[in-house]
């Protein structure tokens, strides 16, 4: 199948500029203002003929890095914590609601950042997803979606004296059953990317991310997905980037191309960051 419901726990193109550095030791605040409209599944079997998904999220970001070293590298801790409004609607499946809440909250004690030299840096995390967000079984629209995920994440960064940058952050995650329906989605492999030139304090460039599922679905009891096989979706679309002081504000519009088994839509993010 193509994950419960055709969605994932990862918000797919969150990151993007400076996706695999880790921030100088400090404590910073972030903003995540993100939202994403789909008027088609693009279903293999052509089952869904009339598809609408509008989702408008916010989610907040504290990153804290140590002064500690770890293996070399810097440690730093980060906890998301979204609130959503997704508006779902399926007509061949009798669905048609909105809701709005909290979304599941993800946590991480342990990220580790190398920095290898001033052009050249990676990371490593294992970001947690708690099922905290509001869910109901009979519900299409759920901001939370009712199972934990655990996600090892590897990133890196390169940048050139010249102001070239290449970054990719790669995740996996592994889903655990949703207990309500006694449905487990399949493992997922994804990446968000980023190809950019810093311009002084404006960086600017392409980007996106790349999406595969990886294991099937398994459904228990009366399950609540769609029966479809495995999902996949390529976005890519422009950044931009300013920096102010301790200040950086990105924006960037993602366009979702080659997407089978899922939604396919476009999404739009703004970034706020405030370092302490």
């Amino acid at each position: 199948g193509a994950t419960e419901l055709g969605g994932g726990a990862s918000p797919n193109g969150a990151e993007d500029f400076m996706a695999g550095a880790v921030p100088p030791p400090g404590t910073y605040f972030l903003n995540y203002a993100t939202w994403y409209s789909a008027d088609r599944f693009n279903d293999d079997a052509d089952r869904i003929e009339k598809f609408e998904l509008d989702a408008v999220a916010d989610v907040v970001r504290l990153l804290h890095v140590t002064e500690k070293k770890m293996l070399g590298a810097s440690w730093g801790m980060h906890v998301f914590i979204p609130f959503a409004d997704v508006d779902v609607e399926v007509p061949s499946f009798g669905v048609d609601e909105s809701r709005s809440g909290l979304g599941d909250i993800i946590i991480d004690p342990i990220i580790l950042g190398w920095h290898f030299s001033k052009n050249l840096h990676a990371v490593a995390a294992l970001d947690i997803y708690v099922p905290a967000g509001k869910y109901g079984k009979d519900h299409r629209a759920n901001p939370g979606r009712n199972y934990w995920t655990f996600e090892p994440v590897v990133g890196a960064t390169y940048l050139t004296d010249g102001g070239t940058e290449v970054s990719a952050k790669l995740m996996y995650d592994f889903n655990t059953e949703n207990t309500d329906t006694r449905y487990t989605s399949g493992n997922e492999l994804h990446m968000d990317y980023t190809v950019g030139h810093k311009f002084g304090p404006l960086s600017a460039g392409a980007g996106g991310y790349l999406y595969r599922q990886v294991t099937r679905d398994e459904a228990g009891g009366g399950s609540t997905a769609l029966p479809l096989e495995k999902g996949r979706a390529v976005a890519i679309g422009p950044q931009v980037k300013y920096e102010y002081k301790n200040m950086a504000f990105t924006l960037k519009y993602l366009f979702e191309v080659e997407t089978r088994n899922r939604p396919e839509g476009n999404n739009l993010w703004f970034k706020f960051l405030y370092a302490f």
